[in-house]
């Protein structure tokens, strides 16, 4: 892993290094999962995870913040190269929403394909995109959830201590491990007071907490009964 890295760092430097890097991992990505899961969706998942980094990317662009083209790495999902930090929570929690939203809507693409053409594989694919990003809106960092529910309160991230230590007793993985690593640093933080001291950073509005709010509590819910009503088809489908 640090030798594919460093691989794809180096590539940066050429000309088309952004289109190297990203292509490339793309493909490793796609290579790698169709071992476990077979091409096609292999080809369905990426391609969702695609849309969900892009949403970053072009919020990002909109809010004038220079960023590098997403990177992938096989079962730890993708990002994209923040090269400046946002200014303040709400500069954050628009580009951490974006992503969510394109893939959600990515999401909801590949399922009314699915339901048009009655396959299964498609149906699979757009489940894949409505869990993965129910996930991704845990309340934590580093976590996009994180991110959004940071322009509400940091505090907010103490709610997703139980939900991530529930998920790994309910389906432990070494991927939830390494992001309870990731996230110790900044639920010590809030636990500590110490997000206080960047006051000026989470001055935001009340009017712009409770548009953010609102959007994060309604696409969380839309994601909840997506996954579970699709996850049922397929049971169903694949039962009968």
């Amino acid at each position: 892993m640090k030798l594919l890295f460093l691989l794809f760092s180096g590539l940066k430097w050429l000309k088309f290094g952004k289109l190297l890097t990203t292509g490339g991992t793309m493909l490793i990505s796609v290579i790698t999962y169709a071992f476990f899961f077979g091409w096609w969706y292999a080809v369905g998942f990426v391609a969702l995870l695609f849309c969900h980094e892009m949403g970053h990317y072009i919020a990002a662009r909109q809010r004038g913040l220079p960023v590098g083209a997403p990177t992938f790495i096989p079962f730890l999902g993708a990002w994209i190269e923040m090269k400046k930090m946002p200014h303040n929570a709400e500069v954050d929690a628009y580009v951490g929403i974006a992503g969510p939203l394109a893939g959600t809507l990515a999401a909801i693409a590949c399922y009314f394909w699915a339901r048009s053409s009655g396959s299964n594989l498609l149906l699979a694919v757009s489940y894949s995109g409505f869990f993965l990003n129910l996930f991704n809106l845990i309340p934590l960092m580093p976590f996009d959830g994180g991110r959004v529910t940071a322009v509400i309160s940091p505090r907010l991230w103490l709610l997703g201590v139980p939900i991530l230590i529930g998920l790994f007793i309910w389906r432990p993985s070494p991927m939830l491990i390494l992001v309870a690593i990731m996230a110790a640093p900044h639920v010590l933080s809030v636990w500590r007071g110490r997000h206080e001291q960047s006051a000026e950073y989470y001055d935001i509005p009340f009017g712009k907490r409770l548009e953010y709010g609102l959007l994060y509590v309604g696409l969380i819910a839309y994601l909840a009964i997506m996954s579970h009503d699709v996850h049922e088809m397929l049971g169903s489908r694949m039962g009968g």
